[in-house]
């Protein structure tokens, strides 16, 4: 890759922050985007704009027909086996919290479990205690060791016959921990049990297969991918669509409306209540075309470069401990430096312009399990550089001396 060339495309890395080179390391809570993302939300604003399925007008065919042609590109990459099988919505959030909606109303009942991790983002522990406390079920935890890696043994004495759904990550964004999905979701199927998927961290930094993982439901944020913000995608296996209720109601999600009864819609658009986020949509499929062109294969392999590159140089700081050493990472490094609280580092790297997460990162679960507040978390994407990293140790170096 011509990471040269791949920063310029980049209007946020080109400007300084506090007199400094913006070094962006906050790519887990979002990435920046390329100018032909942005080029092309604008250009549907100024060119094309209007509101889709329900029109007869010519700018109404367009944007209907630019939203669609998104969502078969969002079959395609992810390979799903129907178009109709990816559903458009707010983000990972709203996919979990929709199948969570959908279980409370048809499948779960008193004594019945849930199983998540302890790697949980808070988007995939809250909306399936909701679902519990409605229900009477149950939710249940596969714990983590000392390097951040699930323990299988307890996660296979979890399953029982009262397991109606497991909701566990792809990839940990506290962490960086890559899970092994694959085992799970074998063993899920061997008992009829089905499996949902948060991909948000995963879909950045390595290609998904969804039909060769066999999940039941996958779940990502357009803004993790390079994409606007405000939209995001739920896949479903055909079967379990039409299983689940709706999730909300109102416009394009019906097909008759009477006060008597209403009929819903066919997939996807029983999920797509009201207008969509169109040019979030259609903004999307530009972003999967732009990840697509440099390769996935090629960013994962730059990113690992980066990791490995970044995780020695860290190392190398007297008192800096790192949180998450499972064998199979992703671009994630999270920290702290002895004394010094994570918000206090934050700071002080904000002021030579690097752009690191501070906190518990919507995981306070994982805090609790290593007796932490939180931690300073550095996340990679495809346009940083080891030079960035470098400047992100001399920072560390000098946050240090600061605090000494």
């Amino acid at each position: 890759m011509n990471i040269e060339q791949i920063r310029k495309e980049f209007p946020i890395l080109q400007q300084e922050v506090n007199g400094k080179p913006l070094v962006y390391f906050d790519n887990a809570a979002s990435t920046q985007k390329p100018k032909v993302v942005i080029d092309r939300v604008a250009d549907y604003y100024s060119n094309e704009h209007s509101n889709i399925h329900r029109g007869v007008h010519s700018l109404s065919a367009a944007a209907t027909e630019e939203y669609e042609l998104a969502r078969k590109a969002v079959q395609a990459h992810f390979n799903a086996k129907f178009d109709h099988e990816i559903v458009f919505n707010k983000g990972t959030t709203d996919g979990i919290n929709l199948v969570a909606n959908g279980f409370a109303k048809s499948f779960l009942k008193e004594g019945d479990e849930v199983i998540v991790s302890e790697l949980e983002h808070h988007s995939n522990i809250v909306p399936w205690q909701m679902a519990c406390e409605q229900t009477g079920a149950k939710l249940k935890v596969i714990p983590i060791t000392d390097s951040g890696e699930w323990i299988m043994k307890e996660f296979h004495n979890l399953l029982s016959d009262r397991t109606k759904i497991i909701a566990v990550n792809h990839v940990s964004n506290a962490l960086g921990t890559m899970n092994p999905i694959t085992d799970v979701i074998e063993a899920a199927h061997s008992k009829g049990i089905p499996v949902l998927l948060d991909g948000a961290q995963a879909v950045p930094h390595m290609a998904v297969d969804v039909q060769a993982l066999d999940c039941d439901f996958y779940v990502m944020s357009g803004h993790k991918l390079f994409g606007p913000t405000g939209v995001g995608v739920l896949y479903g296996k055909e079967e379990w669509l039409n299983k689940l209720p709706p999730y909300q109601g109102g416009g394009d999600m019906i097909k008759t409306v009477s006060f008597e009864k209403t009929t819903y819609n066919e997939l996807p658009f029983k999920f797509e209540a009201g207008t969509p986020n169109i040019a979030g949509v259609i903004g999307l499929k530009t972003a999967i075309d732009y990840v697509n062109e440099i390769g996935l294969g090629a960013i994962s392999d730059y990113e690992q470069e980066l990791l490995e590159y970044g995780t020695e140089k860290l190392s190398q700081i007297e008192g800096l401990k790192i949180y998450g050493t499972a064998k199979n990472k992703a671009s994630v490094i999270s920290f702290l430096l002895d004394g010094i609280h994570p918000y206090d580092a934050g700071t002080i790297l904000d002021k030579l312009g690097i752009a690191v997460r501070t906190g518990h990162h919507c995981t306070q679960p994982v805090m609790t399990r290593f007796g932490i507040p939180g931690t300073v978390r550095a996340s990679f994407a495809f346009y940083n550089t080891k030079e960035e990293i470098d400047a992100l140790y001399e920072g560390l170096l000098r946050v240090k001396k600061m605090f000494s």
